[in-house]
């Protein structure tokens, strides 16, 4: 997809759909979204950043006026020229090593998990979720896929820490893929951490943006 507002606007309603969110409403140049997650309940996604740098300002003005704590999302081609906004808004960041990634999932590689592993998804409406369990039945990874017409976007990637290095996480990549292919979104979304850009990375996914995520100084970080 060439066009990033287009592609933030399908990842939003992926992940919200993912995390059972309302509605987003839009805002002067973004959406904001009631979300109630850690550390923030609010967040507010960033729709022309590259095309219009001072939308990044305007909505970095909505922040001190929300009565909860809130979040600035801002995926762009120009990181730096977007943190310089940012900072001079008087906002500090939570990250800014994140990236908006994409695939067509129909390409991906198929990684089966392996024995003594096994796999479970379910799909309820727009949400699939993929378990690996180990043999005693804990469960031993996970991931989310929210479905927003053709795209899918993956989320909450993890894998127990005594269960790490075994390929789980691709296991678990591959089937989300092979449900959201069959639920008609072949299209993969997705924002990756710095450690999660490696394993998408290794998938075929690509880059297509710098994710910022920008807060008020004195809101929590951990």
């Amino acid at each position: 997809m060439s066009d990033l507002r287009e592609t933030v606007i399908a990842w939003q309603l992926g992940w919200a759909a993912s995390r059972e969110l309302p509605s987003a409403q839009p805002v002067d140049g973004g959406l904001r979204v009631e979300c109630r997650q850690p550390l923030r309940d609010v967040e507010i996604f960033a729709l022309h950043a590259d095309d219009d740098p001072d939308s990044v300002t305007r909505l970095a003005e909505l922040l001190p006026a929300e009565t909860d704590t809130a979040w600035l999302t801002v995926a762009t081609r120009e990181p730096d020229r977007v943190a310089a906004l940012l900072e001079a808004a008087g906002l500090e960041f939570y990250s800014r090593v994140e990236a908006l990634m994409t695939t067509d999932l129909r390409t991906q590689p198929v990684r089966p998990v392996a024995a003594p592993y096994r796999l479970h998804t379910e799909v309820t409406g727009p949400v699939v979720h993929v378990r690996v369990l180990a043999d005693d039945g804990t469960e031993a990874a996970h991931g989310y896929a929210g479905l927003a017409g053709s795209y899918a976007v993956i989320d909450r990637i993890l894998t127990a820490p005594e269960h790490r290095r075994r390929s789980l996480g691709t296991a678990v990549m591959t089937a989300l893929a092979e449900a959201a292919i069959a639920a008609g979104a072949p299209q993969g979304l997705l924002v990756g951490s710095v450690e999660g850009q490696a394993l998408y990375g290794s998938l075929g996914w690509s880059k297509v943006a710098d994710v910022l995520v920008a807060k008020l100084p004195g809101s929590p970080t951990a």
